[in-house]
Formats: structure tokens, sequence, C-alpha cells
């Protein structure tokens, strides 16, 4: 019994020991964007993401600011690299581990979960440096005694995926640009990072996508696929992105949903109320997943606040599901 007891501790330990290396998955993040000139300062920002038990958030950049006020939080993390680094990143044999040495290793308080090398990177060029960026990070991060806790990926856009309707169709459009990231996914355990908006889809096609369909509000609209019966436009996107997976042999690499969202002004379809229904229904949603993958679908919603200085469509100033002065761009629950 003696042996059998200290057997059980060492087995509890072992995975209290794992558990600690790699945070708990949440199903809900908040992106937070800091594209303005009259956003709050990181440690509030913080407070906000604790009083509301928002339990991840995604950085777009090495803020130092932000990380040191996120040290001690248990907030899990996704970083970004920028897309400026890559090239560097994936020449340099000494630009990884530097990369690591100044903006991984000083913040051992930070539950660092991904790391994101490169986001939206649509231009052959930079396409050409992600693989061995990533390679490079992560043996950098192997080096540092890092890897069991933070895993390397980069962030796609959806259009990476064609062929969506009927969602079994999905297949990625360039297996070439691909599928060596998913070989790298898969042999490392990383999941693919996927942004996924709904919103403009439906705004490139309001003919045929109906506003209930795409902001999960219950309405007459179905898709039926293979067994499967979609009630939202979300689902259909995502379970795209599985089909695609499984044709490029790689069903076992897990999907993030690194970016969502649905702005409450400045365009088509673009309400206070539209917003909340589509951000609600995202928070509720995405806890049971997809209709093709029942279980917890990791989710960052985009983003915490609105962004008065970025630039293009006027919709982009509006993705915020708080205003600057911290109060809530409409009522939003976690």
């Amino acid at each position: 019994m003696a042996k059998q007891g200290a057997a059980s501790m060492l087995a509890v330990a072992l995975v209290l020991a794992a558990l600690a290396a790699f945070p708990p998955v949440h199903s809900i993040g908040v992106c937070n964007g800091v594209i303005g000139n009259n956003l709050p300062a990181p440690s509030d920002v913080v407070k906000l993401y604790q009083t509301k038990g928002i339990d991840a958030m995604r950085i777009y950049a090495t803020e130092s600011n932000v990380l040191k006020a996120l040290s001690g939080t248990g907030i899990s993390l996704l970083m970004d690299v920028g897309n400026g680094a890559l090239t560097s990143l994936a020449n340099d044999p000494s630009a990884a581990p530097a990369w690591v040495k100044a903006n991984v290793q000083p913040f051992p308080g930070v539950s660092f979960r991904y790391i994101a090398v490169g986001n939206e990177v649509t231009d052959s060029a930079g396409q050409k440096t992600i693989l061995s960026a990533m390679k490079n990070i992560q043996g950098a991060l192997v080096a540092a005694g890092l890897s069991g806790s933070i895993k390397v990926s980069t962030s796609v856009r959806f259009d990476v995926v064609k062929n969506t309707s009927p969602p079994s169709n999905g297949v990625f459009a360039d297996a070439s640009f691909m599928g060596p990231i998913l070989d790298f996914l898969a042999s490392t355990g990383a999941p693919l990072l996927v942004n996924v908006y709904p919103y403009f889809a439906y705004k490139g096609d309001q003919q045929n996508i109906k506003l209930d369909f795409a902001t999960f509000v219950p309405g007459s609209t179905t898709v039926t696929d293979n067994g499967l019966t979609y009630t939202n436009l979300f689902d259909a996107m995502v379970d795209s992105i599985y089909a695609a997976l499984e044709k490029a042999g790689k069903p076992g690499v897990k999907v993030v949903i690194s970016e969502s969202g649905w702005p409450s002004a400045g365009g088509v379809g673009a309400t206070a109320l539209n917003a909340r229904a589509y951000n609600q229904g995202l928070i509720n949603h995405v806890r049971g997943g997809t209709p093709k993958k029942p279980s917890m679908l990791e989710t960052y919603i985009f983003a915490m606040f609105n962004e008065n200085q970025k630039t293009g469509d006027p919709t982009e100033n509006n993705f915020g599901l708080f205003n600057p002065d911290k109060s809530p761009a409409y009522s939003i629950t976690f």
C-alpha cells in the first residue's frame, strides 16, 4: 500500500507539473490591440481583463509594459512576432535566441501559451520566411528550456482555405505554403492559428448570407452537409478548416481561432446590436465547439478596445468590446 501510495503521489505530482508548465485552455480570450492614442495604461488594461474574468490575451508586439503587468496574473498569453522581424528571424542564426532572451526569458511570471510567428502574411516573399522563422524560434525556446510550455505557430487569414461551401469541401488554397507549416505543427503539437470573421463574409455577400446566420441569431437559415446541420456561419467556416486539414493529411492538428469579432459602427451591418449578438453568441457558443468537432474551441475576440488610429475602413476603429475609457461599447458577459 505504501508503494502504491507513493506511486499515486508521484503521478499526481507529474500531472500538476505538466499543468503548471502549460496553462489550462480557456474557451475565450480577447486581443489587446494598441493602435490608438487614448488607450488605458497596460496595468489598467490587465486589471480590466481580471475584473471581467477574461483568462487569455493576445498581443501583437513584444510590449514590455504589458508583459510586466501580466506577470503573476495567470492570464494566458498569445504573443505575436511582428511581421517585420520575420526576415531576420529566418536568416540570422543569432536573431531567434536574442528575441527569446529579450522578450520571453525576462518574464518568468507570464503564462506564455503561443508565439505567433507572423500575422496574416499574404505576400509570397513574406510567406517564404515564416517556416524558417518558426523553426528558429522553436529552436531558441528548446535551448532555453521553454519549449514544453510555449507552442510556436503562425496566424493565417481564413482565405488560406478555399471551396468552403459546403464546409466538407474545404481545402487549402496553396498546399506548397501550408503543407510544410502543417508538418511543423504536427511535429511539435502546436495548433494552427486562424483569423475567422463571418462579418467580412456577410459584408461581401449579403444576398446569400443572412444577417441572423452570421450573428448566431436563431433563424430559418440552416446548412446541411454530410449529415451535419449548421445554424451559424462561424461553425461552417471553422469546419471547412477542419476539412482542409483532413485533406492535407493532418487531422490531428488543432485549430485555435486567433481573431474573430464584429464592428459596432462604421459600415455595413456594423451596429452595437449586431456586434453584441455576434460576440455574445461567440462567447456562449465556442465552449461546445462545432458540428464536426463538438469540443471546446479556443477563440480570441478582436478586440478589447476601439482603436482610433487604425487605418482603412471606418469599421476598423470600432471592433472594441470597450471604449478607451473602459466603459462597455455594449453589454457583454464573459
